[in-house]
């Protein structure tokens, strides 16, 4: 009879352990209860490390008391000569962001200017996720981004879409990059993209549904009001400090350069977003940071080999000086006529004494190549009037009088259409207008930053331009 009750006690205790066990692994956190959850995001950072130790105290911080999701718009490369030019063209960015502890990151413009192996070669060394919808790599030697990635944190379920703008060049789709960069990728403006993905919440049953997306602003604005789809949206490429709410969707970014984090607070229930808040993290004024993380970019900005002098400059230059001073130097360096240069290529301003090699990398940062032409004055009149580029310039004098242009020597002296020049300017600017640059230019062995430093590496005088105005763009 003992035997028997014995079996019976064991028998009852077995299916209790057994349904306690089962309800143990299924357990799901009723519908009904409100949840927390905080992403930090940032955008735009164009190389810059600086403030990633900050970023990774503050998060670990947040980590204690919530979970936490690490999120970035874009842009990661093109700006500091620490990253792009570092023998592998992007890696610090990718190492220091891996060590903070990034999720996910949509594709940026930038991101293609290395080209396509070497981007390639940064998304495998990334432990974060990239996300693209609107771009196809299937002809090029990059692998395929997944449009959106959804990421399961303490039972919720917190889905991102990716979207990059695509306004690069006014007779094709890409982005605003180099076009020869791009040439085996296809991409899709964000508004033929986005409605694959209208019911993408309910098919990956989450909690929230964010668009990360890279395309600015304005764009942000109208994917709100014309695709509300989404939970709220976090963005880049315009690098504003955005905090707006449009129709009813929550609309965030961060600045640029990593001088902020954005932190947003969800309560979610019933996967509806209860209440937010948002805060706008000051990086530079922030004071304590995860100290291996600083001994990283430590090294990296130790080991860049970019404090070098290579000229005196007189006084301090505006980006406008700098404009004029850059196209100066690259005429005399490639023995033209006349060069060009796109005002969105002078990307930093110049200090007054020792020019640093860093310096003129920080202003063109793109690697962009040095091309040459022959042009007459009628196709130069052409391209500047019908692309109505705002450019600065060096070797002549242009000015616009009623409608027409006027191209003079340096003697003022007024040249005629017929008149050839020799025009030396990056390679960016033909591939964007290609229209109007249908030679097959003489390629120079050096970036245009290469030619800068080469210069001012062989000569020895002071520089000043800022008595030189140099910029044209018809009106």
């Amino acid at each position: 009879m003992k035997s028997i009750n014995f079996i019976i006690k064991y028998f009852i205790i077995s299916i209790l352990f057994f349904a306690c066990s089962k309800n143990s692994e299924n357990t799901q956190i009723p519908t009904d209860q409100s949840q927390e959850i905080t992403i930090f995001h940032i955008n735009d950072q164009h190389g810059q490390l600086d403030n990633f130790s900050k970023i990774k105290h503050i998060v670990d911080e947040e980590k204690k008391l919530s979970n936490v999701l690490l999120v970035c718009g874009g842009d990661i490369f093109s700006g500091n000569p620490v990253v792009d030019n570092h023998p592998q063209k992007g890696f610090p960015m990718i190492d220091v962001m891996n060590a903070v502890g990034f999720d996910v990151s949509v594709i940026g413009n930038h991101e293609f200017d290395y080209g396509e192996l070497i981007l390639n070669d940064r998304f495998s060394q990334s432990k974060f996720s990239w996300i693209c919808a609107n771009v196809n790599t299937s002809n090029s030697t990059i692998s395929q981004p997944n449009a959106f990635k959804t990421i399961t944190i303490n039972g919720l379920n917190i889905t991102f879409l990716g979207l990059v703008e695509t306004s690069g060049k006014d007779n094709d789709i890409i982005p605003s990059t180099h076009p020869w960069r791009v040439q085996n990728l296809t991409f899709e403006k964000f508004e033929n993209s986005v409605v694959k993905y209208a019911n993408l919440k309910e098919s990956q049953q989450a909690d929230v549904l964010v668009a990360l997306t890279h395309l600015g602003e304005n764009s942000d604005f109208k994917l709100a009001n014309n695709y509300p789809y989404f939970d709220l949206i976090i963005g880049g490429h315009s690098h504003t400090v955005t905090n707006q709410t449009v129709n009813n969707i929550p609309i965030y970014q961060a600045g640029s350069n990593l001088n902020n984090l954005g932190k947003i607070k969800l309560s979610i229930k019933n996967k509806q977003i209860e209440s937010i808040s948002y805060q706008l993290i000051n990086l530079n004024n922030y004071t304590n940071f995860d100290a291996a993380i600083k001994e990283k970019v430590d090294y990296y900005n130790a080991n860049s080999n970019l404090d070098d002098v290579i000229g005196f400059a007189e006084t301090y230059h505006s980006k406008s000086n700098v404009g004029s001073l850059y196209t100066d130097i690259l005429r005399k360096q490639m023995n033209v006529d006349l060069t060009f240069q796109n005002t969105g290529g002078i990307r930093n301003t110049l200090d007054a004494g020792d020019i640093l090699k860093r310096e003129i990398y920080s202003i063109d940062p793109f690697n962009n190549g040095s091309v040459t032409y022959s042009m007459t004055i009628a196709e130069i009149k052409n391209f500047l009037k019908q692309s109505k580029i705002a450019i600065y310039y060096a070797g002549v004098n242009i000015l616009q009088v009623n409608s027409t242009i006027e191209i003079r020597d340096k003697n003022n002296q007024l040249l005629n259409d017929n008149t050839t020049l020799t025009v030396g300017l990056n390679d960016y600017i033909p591939a964007v207008y290609d229209t109007y640059f249908t030679q097959t230019p003489t390629i120079k062995p050096y970036t245009t930053a290469e030619g800068l430093i080469e210069y001012l590496q062989n000569n020895t005088g002071a520089i000043n331009y800022t008595q030189v105005n140099s910029y044209f763009q018809y009106q």
